[in-house]
C-alpha cells in the first residue's frame, strides 16, 4: 500500500532566486487538479502515447530503487514499479498533494506494494542521500523553479554510478508552438549545461520522440 514519507531536510543551502516564479501555481489553483490530471493522462500527449517505449528504453532491472521525480498522476509510476519487482522500490515524488492521491489510487488498484509516495519540495527531492539507483524525470525539468538547487539535491539523492533519465519538451524557435515556446524556459542544450553543472555526466541521447528529447546522465 502506498505510504507517504515526510520531506527530508535539504542539504547545504544554495542561494538561488526563482527562474520562473509561479510556474507551478496553476496546479494548486481551484480546479487545477481536474484540469491538469486530464492533460497529464491524455493519450494525445506524446509521452503518454509512447509510454511503453519510454519505459523500455530506461533499462530497468529487478531490484532497482527508482525515483519518479515529478510523478504527476502516476503515468509512469506503476509500470516502473512492475519492472523493478517486489525486490525493488519506487519513490513517486511530486509537490502536488492531489496528484499523489491519484498515485495512491493507481497503486492500490494495481495491488503494488513497492511504491512509496513522497511529498517533495521546490528545492529538494525529499529523499535520503545516496538512496536511489535511477531517477526518472519526464516533463518535470521545465517546472523546476530552482533548478540549480534542486539538481544539487537530486545529485546527492543518487548513489555513485546511478542514472538520471531526463525527458523534456523541445524548445526550438520556428518549430515549437508559440504557447509551448513561452511555457518551456530552456532549450535542450541549456538543460544539458545546467544538469552537468550539478555534477552529472551526459551518457547518451535516445532518438525516440519528436516533441521531446530523451537524455541519459550518470552520477559519477
Amino acid at each position: 500500500m502506498a505510504e507517504e514519507i515526510p520531506r527530508a531536510v535539504a542539504g547545504p543551502v544554495v542561494e538561488e532566486g526563482s527562474v520562473r516564479k509561479g510556474i507551478n501555481a496553476p496546479y494548486f489553483a481551484p480546479g487545477g487538479y481536474e484540469k491538469f490530471a486530464r492533460v497529464l493522462e491524455a493519450e494525445s500527449r506524446e509521452v503518454a502515447a509512447h509510454r511503453d517505449q519510454i519505459v523500455e528504453a530506461i533499462g530497468l532491472r529487478q531490484g532497482m530503487v527508482v525515483a519518479d521525480i515529478g510523478a504527476g498522476t502516476g503515468l509512469f509510476t506503476t509500470e516502473i514499479a512492475r519492472r523493478v519487482g517486489n525486490q525493488g522500490a519506487v519513490f513517486a515524488v511530486d509537490i502536488v498533494p492531489a496528484f499523489l492521491d491519484r498515485v495512491r489510487e493507481r497503486v492500490e488498484a494495481e495491488e503494488l506494494s513497492n511504491v512509496t509516495v513522497v511529498l517533495g519540495g521546490e528545492r529538494a527531492t525529499g529523499l535520503k542521500d545516496a538512496s536511489v539507483d535511477l531517477a526518472f524525470m519526464c516533463n518535470t525539468y521545465h517546472h523546476l523553479e530552482y533548478p540549480r538547487t534542486y539538481m544539487d539535491s537530486l545529485f546527492r539523492t543518487l548513489r555513485p554510478g546511478a542514472t538520471l533519465v531526463l525527458i523534456d519538451l523541445e524548445r526550438i524557435e520556428g518549430k515549437t508552438s508559440d504557447a509551448m515556446f513561452q511555457h518551456v524556459r530552456a532549450d535542450k542544450q541549456t538543460v544539458i549545461v545546467e544538469v552537468r553543472r550539478a555534477g552529472f555526466v551526459l551518457e547518451s541521447e535516445t532518438d525516440l520522440l519528436e516533441e521531446n528529447y530523451y537524455l541519459r546522465f550518470v552520477r559519477p
